[in-house]
């Protein structure tokens, strides 16, 4: 046990130096190749840091483990938008782009809903399942959808990536493009070991003491997979580089929906339980709540006492979750 919890904090320190990499490469990178850290933090950024959650999920797919593949997903994204921006709004309010209210932020509801319809045909369509705990499955015709839509994004993100910050960044630290690269490509790695670091021996340290697996899954390994998403944005909170802080979150639930889940439902075609529905409703209150608050009083920036909402929601929703367990 003892060398289980020594290798827990070897793994957070490999996240926050990975982190702090990535931050300092990928912020270098987009103002050298006046590409705006926003782009930056929706594609570069947001792929990296969701890395853990494709392993995750695809492995658990692969071993049929629908709940665990699922679960992993919308429990990471209920962590990004209730405790990360939570946290990271603390350190810093976050001020973001006009286009992030307008155009990511509504995007992430969409892919939210668009899942919310493939997988439950029992409730939507009548369809007849042979076990009355299962909603529906999402198919690979499903999962085709979903990578349109991601291709979709992608398309968006591209078309647009040439336009500056409209935010001042003028205090990015420019590396070597060789230099900033091998940042970028290190802190990924760093986050993508750290963060398994972490997920094992929290697992572990979980288990010992008696915790169910659905509860792992829906907390321990949703945050594990989500630790380099928390680390880079609180990181990039600190360094005042917003764009980078809230386009990590935003662009990995886009990416966690449309990418990840399309990818392990071409792998394997999974069932979905309907008692993730429950989850699945509050990352649309959550997206729809954070959209709101990007529209009131200091508009396109989410103050302390709205990310203090955000955070205590996050402690109320985790606190259910241990009840009904």
């Amino acid at each position: 046990m003892l060398w289980t919890v020594v290798f827990l904090f070897v793994g957070f320190a490999v996240l926050i130096k990975g982190a702090d990499f990535l931050v300092n490469g990928s912020s270098s990178l987009a103002k050298k190749m006046n590409v705006s850290n926003l782009a930056i933090g929706l594609t570069v950024v947001a792929f990296g840091t969701s890395t853990p959650e494709l392993i995750v999920s695809s492995l658990a797919a692969i071993d049929g483990k629908s709940d665990a593949s699922f679960g992993n997903v919308i429990g990471s994204n209920n962590f990004n938008l209730l405790l990360i921006l939570g946290v990271a709004g603390l350190i810093y309010p976050l001020t973001v782009q006009r286009s992030t209210v307008k155009y990511e932020v509504p995007m992430s509801i969409i892919a939210a809903l668009l899942l919310f319809v493939l997988v439950n045909d029992v409730i939507l369509w009548n369809a007849s399942v042979s076990d009355p705990k299962i909603g529906g499955t999402l198919s690979r015709l499903d999962a085709s959808i979903l990578l349109v839509f991601f291709f979709g994004f992608l398309f968006y993100i591209f078309r647009t990536m040439k336009n500056n910050s409209d935010l001042d960044q003028d205090d990015v630290k420019i590396y070597a493009t060789w230099l900033s690269i091998v940042f970028v490509v290190a802190g990924l790695a760093m986050l993508i070991g750290g963060g398994k670091l972490v997920v094992d021996n929290a697992i572990e340290i979980a288990q010992h003491f008696g915790m169910s697996e659905k509860l792992i899954g829906l907390t321990i390994l949703a945050a594990g997979t989500s630790l380099p998403e928390l680390v880079t944005s609180c990181v990039a909170a600190y360094r005042k580089n917003t764009d980078i802080a809230i386009g990590n979150v935003i662009g990995s639930n886009i990416f966690n929906i449309f990418f990840i889940l399309g990818i392990t439902g071409m792998i394997s075609p999974m069932n979905y339980s309907l008692a993730m529905n429950f989850d699945m409703q509050i990352l649309l209150i959550s997206t729809v709540v954070l959209m709101i608050f990007m529209f009131t009083i200091n508009t396109r920036k989410l103050d302390r006492w709205e990310a203090m909402i955000l955070l205590l929601g996050y402690i109320t929703y985790t606190l259910y979750l241990i009840q009904i367990d």
